[in-house]
């Protein structure tokens, strides 16, 4: 771990500390975690930052249990069972602590790119990306005016309608290797015909990652298209 990135990660613990210090005292933050309620206190309050192994744990560990948290409690289903995260994919700063959560939660490979398609994966794209020093890219269903040469992916459902993605053949590289991610997967098919933009664009898989997976047969699908890490952080049945 080079400086830069013992300081990312040693500050997205404080986000951490912080964002749990706001439903809890210090005594209470300090029987959730184990650490000691002064060292709490100094963390949180910026006089100090926790070593790195400590900043591991705190994001891994706590980190991830916060968030997963958060997550859970703030989707919204309907009774034909829709699921409603608006609630998560425009709060910002909720996501940019998803980046070093995924990245020591997963053994993703460090991505050139994060790949999504458009429109609600993109926040978390670029958090994810801005975590790895990564370029985001999205795919969207429509080809974009001024852009002359697409990847482009298509898959005929079984009710016979035709869904397609075009991303902009400038946006990955032969070699690169990509992460692909999404704020939820259902059936697996949006993560599929991303999978099949990498490979068509002669990069590789670095991992799958979604905030959301409603029921399994989304992470099968996607485990059955690549060997790389598949993750999601929060499961509905």
């Amino acid at each position: 771990m080079n400086r830069a990135e013992k300081a990312t990660l040693q500050l997205r613990a404080l986000d951490v500390l912080r964002s749990l210090k706001e439903t809890r005292t210090y005594d209470e933050l300090a029987a959730e975690t184990g650490l000691p309620a002064g060292d709490l206190n100094r963390y949180v309050n910026g006089h100090v930052l926790p070593g790195a192994s400590r900043a591991r744990q705190i994001v891994a560990e706590f980190g991830r249990d916060a968030i997963e948290a958060e997550i859970a409690d703030r989707v919204e289903r309907d009774a034909d069972g829709y699921v409603d995260n608006s609630g998560i994919v425009f709060d910002q700063p909720l996501l940019d602590l998803v980046g070093p959560v995924a990245a020591e939660a997963f053994d993703f490979e460090t991505p050139d790119v994060a790949l999504t398609a458009a429109t609600d994966g993109i926040t978390l794209a670029a958090s994810l990306a801005s975590h790895y020093g990564a370029r985001c890219a999205y795919a969207k269903k429509s080809k974009e005016t001024a852009v002359e040469e697409f990847i482009e992916a298509r898959k005929r459902l079984e009710s016979g309608i035709e869904i397609a993605y075009y991303l902009p053949a400038s946006a990955i590289s032969p070699g690169d290797a990509v992460l692909v991610v999404d704020d939820l997967i259902r059936s697996g098919e949006t993560q599929e015909l991303l999978l099949e933009v990498v490979e068509t664009a002669g990069a590789h898989v670095a991992g799958v990652f979604t905030l959301i997976a409603v029921g399994e047969d989304g992470i099968d699908r996607a485990r059955g298209h690549t060997d790389a890490p598949v993750g999601t952080l929060v499961e509905l049945s």
